[in-house]
């Protein structure tokens, strides 16, 4: 931003001006790959992966910032996986190559991803990221570096990724006209090849990297479904910007709904909040997703992108202006989301305000109000259920030792604290009962130990001491009375 824009932002928009200052001054990057101690992981001293972090960016500054902020070698390994899928994502957008070289250069991409030296030069000349095909030799000689667990990962990841996009591709080469996914089942098919796989892909880095626990690899679903979530808003967004290429990704079955009539702006913006109704049924498990993670620069990988989802989708909701140009997200909105993206709780409560937010903007008239209202219920039920309004955090500085604070207000903080109360008498009785056990048990033990270590000493050692105390005293005594004896004799009879 230039210094007029920061001036016209600060007297027309204080409150974004704020959060764009705090984010400036407060928010800084955790990791910088370009200094010498980081090039041991990041690879920056090596011409080719340095090409490989510039591609990154020229790709998606985005998706570049997040990735860089990555612990350790993750953050490489994500970086030569997002170039690999975004030069088959390129091969298959490009719309100037022939169906007949298409075909089998997607399908056989994951082989030339491994073959050494390979390049290709066929993109058409207004391909935005044909750079990445035209140095992708590069890409592959780093990813033959990475540990043999990564590489096969995201080998098989693109293997199973081409195979869908060269389905989709030849489908579209084969009709004069643009086509569309006919029903959501396939389009749900299109949004799992082209993003739900990239999901499952990065599960099974955060595992195969040891950053996170080897059981989020088999976490697919929900994996899937983040992915989803994130594709299927970008759909919905960029639908400007793909009718203006014609390409079309919004399913039949929606928008040719008797119900929502043929032509005008009420029927085009009805069928917009289909999209997204049918987005947001994956918000619950995406959420679910984001509470699996344990490592705070993966969480803010995964959560960032998710909560700017949301945000889109309630900036889209009864948005006509969206069919008429690409809309964004403001500066300081995405600044305060970023801030704001740092754990589970926090980020299903974004969540949250932005599901009631959308909601409070559907209008009964609207057909798709029960499925939005039961929609964004779900979001809200979701939330309330993993982490209750009533039990609020403490401040820092606070002398609370259980850590929660209930509301008063609410009732439920009533049944809360008696529940809670019975568990604690409950847990005392029981302490009780176990340390009374215990003294029992104790006293019967050392009873019976102490008759078996008598009997065994006495086996053992022979008479105790006070037995052999006891003779030698009598003994004693005797050998006293014999001598007196004899002395008064001899004292009498002199």
């Amino acid at each position: 931003m230039g210094a007029l824009e920061i001036l016209a932002l600060a007297l027309t928009h204080p409150n974004e001006f704020r959060i764009l200052l705090q984010f400036w001054n407060y928010h800084e990057s955790k990791r910088d790959i370009t200094k010498k101690e980081e090039h041991p992981t990041s690879g920056w001293d090596r011409p080719t992966m340095r090409r490989c972090w510039e591609l990154l960016d020229h790709s998606s500054r985005s998706f570049s910032g997040v990735i860089k902020q990555l612990d350790g070698d993750l953050a490489r390994i994500i970086c030569i996986f997002y170039i690999v899928l975004r030069g088959l994502d390129t091969v298959e957008d490009d719309m100037s190559i022939p169906d007949d070289i298409k075909q089998p250069l997607l399908r056989s991409f994951h082989e030339k991803t491994v073959t050494p030296g390979w390049n290709f030069n066929g993109s058409g000349p207004n391909e935005k990221d044909r750079i990445v095909l035209v140095d992708y030799h590069v890409v592959v000689e780093e990813l033959l570096r990475l540990e043999p667990l990564c590489r096969d990962t995201i080998v098989d990841i693109c293997r199973k990724m081409e195979t869908g996009m060269a389905d989709f591709a030849h489908r579209a080469s084969l009709s004069p006209e643009p086509i569309c996914p006919d029903t959501i089942a396939e389009y749900d098919l299109y949004c799992h090849y082209v993003a739900g796989l990239v999901g499952e892909g990065l599960s099974r880095l955060f595992s195969a990297s040891g950053i996170e626990s080897p059981w989020l690899a088999q976490q697919l679903e929900l994996s899937n479904s983040l992915g989803m979530l994130l594709q299927k808003t970008n759909i919905i967004r960029d639908f400007r910007e793909d009718a203006e290429e014609q390409r079309f990704f919004w399913p039949r079955e929606i928008w040719s709904a008797a119900e929502y009539g043929s032509d005008g702006r009420t029927p085009a913006t009805n069928v917009l909040h289909a999209m997204i109704v049918d987005a947001l049924r994956h918000a619950c498990d995406a959420l679910d997703y984001l509470r699996l993670i344990k490592t705070q620069s993966v969480f803010n990988f995964a959560a960032i992108p998710a909560t700017m989802a949301i945000a889109t989708l309630e900036l889209c909701f009864m948005n006509p202006e969206m069919f008429e140009h690409n809309i964004k997200i403001r500066k300081a909105k995405a600044a305060d989301l970023i801030m704001r993206s740092t754990n589970p709780r926090e980020v299903g409560l974004i969540f949250k305000g932005y599901a009631r937010s959308i909601h409070a903007k559907t209008s009964p008239a609207d057909p798709n109000f029960l499925r939005l209202s039961v929609a964004c219920a779900k979001i809200e039920h979701w939330v309330e259920r993993n982490y209750p309004s009533f039990v609020r955090l403490p401040p820092p500085d606070s002398s609370i030792s259980n850590g929660v604070v209930f509301d008063s207000s609410d009732a439920r903080s009533r049944v809360a604290i008696t529940e809670a109360e019975a568990d604690r008498r409950a847990a005392e009785e029981k302490r009780k009962l176990e340390i009374r056990e215990r003294i029992v048990a104790g006293g019967a033990a050392a009873t019976t130990n102490g008759v078996s270590s008598y009997a065994s000493a006495a086996q053992n050692q022979g008479p105790p001491w006070e037995v052999l105390a006891f003779v030698a005293a009598a003994v004693f005594l005797v050998v006293a009375l014999s001598v007196g004896i004899v002395l008064a004799v001899v004292h009498f009879t002199a």
